[in-house]
């Protein structure tokens, strides 16, 4: 017998700890019969964030994963969504292969992560071939998502990081800073703007800004569900949310 309310699909998602937008976000989201069971991966609240400490903050979120699957793993679901963006970009496509790798090997199931979830997501779209994006994140962590989007075959036009000061602080981050980070990433020499960093609430202001800019605007946390409803073959077109969640 199938589950009550996740007839059609349980999704694992593993998140850390300290985000507060991600869950939500995946939920307003999630089509009937359709479920998310979060499974929070235990990371301080890192503060007075710099270069350094936001890469090593990181790489505990990445460390604690695997007990973060162990967790949910008792719940049955039928596969797992990577819901932190940052680490999945870390080392290039090598190495977010490696992690999805991993996670898959410790859990038995399929799992969607950021990292290449977004460059589905810009591929969908067809003819898109130079980008921008803004993140949260700093300088060293932007590198890392250059690197990975470059690998993809993707030209990074210019990028953006908001250099939040604490991993809550990224949730506090205003819809007007976004939209005034999307104006100075915009030009005619962009095909399309990914914003980075699912504890930065987005998706609907990306929404509204593909309207206004008549271009991909693509939020992580879309793209990542995007992606892993179409691998799980679950092809409900979700309006409000953009143009990947309702033409592709």
């Amino acid at each position: 017998m199938s589950d009550v309310l996740g007839w059609r699909h349980r999704f694992g998602v593993l998140g850390p700890s300290t985000n507060t937008v991600v869950q939500p976000d995946l939920e307003a989201m999630r089509p009937v019969g359709v479920t998310n069971h979060y499974s929070r991966i235990y990371t301080p609240n890192a503060v007075a964030v710099s270069n350094e400490s936001f890469m090593a903050g990181a790489t505990v979120i990445g460390d604690n994963t695997i007990d973060a699957v162990s967790s949910v793993m008792t719940s049955a679901p039928d596969s797992l969504v990577m819901a932190m963006s940052a680490v999945t970009f870390f080392g290039g496509i090598a190495d977010a292969n490696k992690f999805q790798a991993s996670i898959e090997q410790a859990s038995g199931l399929q799992v969607s992560i950021g990292s290449h979830a977004s460059a589905a997501a810009l591929r969908a779209y067809g003819d898109v071939r130079r980008v921008a994006f803004m993140s949260p994140y700093f300088p060293t962590a932007n590198a890392e998502v250059r690197r990975y989007l470059e690998e993809s075959g993707f030209t990074v036009v210019r990028d953006r990081c908001l250099q939040c000061p604490s991993w809550t602080a990224i949730a506090t981050i205003r819809p007007n800073t976004i939209r005034d980070t999307f104006r100075e990433l915009e030009g005619d020499d962009v095909d399309a703007i990914l914003q980075v960093g699912t504890n930065l609430s987005a998706m609907r202001l990306c929404a509204a800004a593909e309207l206004w800019l008549g271009k991909p605007v693509i939020a992580i946390n879309t793209a990542i569900y995007w992606h892993a409803l179409r691998t799980q073959g679950i092809h409900d077109k979700i309006a409000g949310f953009g143009r990947l969640l309702e033409e592709f």
